[in-house]
């Protein structure tokens, strides 16, 4: 097959949606024998290097997040390519302008179109106070996802959503996975915390992700500020940048380590005690699937993506999505029962070991094969 891949971000900030984009790449094209091309935005100083072959797209600054960029078309030059290219499928991966001019490329070619759902947009607007917009942005998504010929989703409940959205049944499930020879306990390393300033008998309570405000920063804050209030020997550790890191201020004994990547941020994440992950607007939670694998207890929002991974007391725990005050005293029973934090984590990386890159990735293989 010949597939056609658009991205609003294939790699130029590493997060979950890319990740997810480049492991699919790598599979249909070295395990399947497929060709691939991507057409993305791009940066002249990208997180990573690209899997596969990327087509820059020309783009302009996001205007509310300036660290992402924005095709505002199918240029010229982009759709001379694609032609070009000829592709059996289009695959488009976020609902912007580049990919909906891909979709309308498609339907005039009589191609088949793939939609993958890697973000819950309508659920970033509360946080940029462009609430106002939701009803806009809500039928632009509809419109988006019943356009395509199938739509693929990363949870059980967002595939039965879409199917009741679209009114059919041509929704699959594309999962995602975790590399465990990255991710795993034995990556814990206390030399390392003791060089970040975090004492033996300190609780690391991790922050793992893009700092962003719909990442839930403004609980988190409100979470571990009331524990240390409350003189609890907790360390608040930030693993991964983004314009919201004046947001933790506020607290006392940060550790910030900025953008980490493979070894050092399997250590980094692996050397906490507990992730505190209040957000409410993933769509499947990658980071919280790599906390799992390298056994850290999980206390989350009690949202569907959590739902999906976590079996609440056994393997993390489920909060209510808006009351730091819940967090912080679950929290806080783990803060002061080493076993309890042990026992959690061992049943979460052993309940990490059911997700796999490649199943993940064979089941979009199917979904291609279905169309075509």
């Amino acid at each position: 097959m010949r597939i056609a891949l658009f991205s609003g971000n294939y790699n130029y900030l590493r997060e979950g949606a890319n990740q997810a984009l480049n492991r699919l790449v790598g599979y249909l094209e070295q395990e399947a024998g497929h060709v691939v091309r991507v057409y993305s935005p791009t940066t002249p100083n990208p997180d990573f290097e690209p899997v596969g072959t990327l087509i820059p797209v020309a783009s302009v600054r996001f205007p509310i997040r300036g660290e992402f960029r924005l095709a505002l078309g199918l240029p010229r030059a982009t759709r001379r390519d694609l032609e070009d290219f000829r592709p059996d499928l289009v695959h488009v991966s976020t609902p912007d302008i580049l990919c909906t001019r891909a979709q309308s490329f498609a339907l005039d070619a009589g191609v088949p179109i793939v939609a993958s759902m890697h973000t819950l947009f309508e659920t970033y607007l509360d946080y940029y106070r462009i609430g106002w917009t939701r009803p806009v942005v809500e039928a632009h998504l509809r419109r988006f996802y019943r356009r395509a010929s199938h739509v693929l989703a990363p949870i059980p409940s967002l595939v039965a959503e879409m199917k009741r959205m679209r009114g059919d049944d041509r929704v699959s499930m594309w999962s995602r996975g975790v590399d465990r020879n990255l991710f795993h306990p034995g990556r814990r390393d206390m030399a390392w915390r003791r060089a970040q300033g975090i004492a033996d008998h300190e609780v690391a309570v991790l922050f793992f992700g893009r700092l962003v405000l719909e990442k839930g920063v403004s609980l988190f804050v409100e979470t571990i500020a009331d524990m240390q209030q409350r003189r609890l020997p907790v360390r608040p550790l930030l693993v991964g940048a983004g314009p919201a890191l004046g947001a933790f201020a506020r607290l006392a004994g940060v550790v910030a380590t900025g953008h980490l990547q493979d070894e050092e941020l399997a250590r980094a994440v692996a050397s906490a005690d507990i992730m505190l992950t209040p957000s409410v607007t993933e769509t499947f939670g990658n980071v919280v699937l790599e906390a799992m694998a390298s056994g850290l207890p999980i206390v989350s929002a009690d949202a569907p993506s959590a739902r999906a991974l976590i079996d609440d007391g056994a393997t993390g725990y489920l909060c209510p999505p808006y009351e730091a005050a819940g967090y912080a005293a679950i929290a806080e029973r783990l803060a002061v029962s080493p076993d309890l934090r042990n026992a959690i984590g061992f049943a979460a990386t052993q309940a990490s070991e059911a997700y796999s890159w490649e199943a993940a990735s064979a089941d979009v293989e199917r979904a291609y094969r279905t169309l075509i």
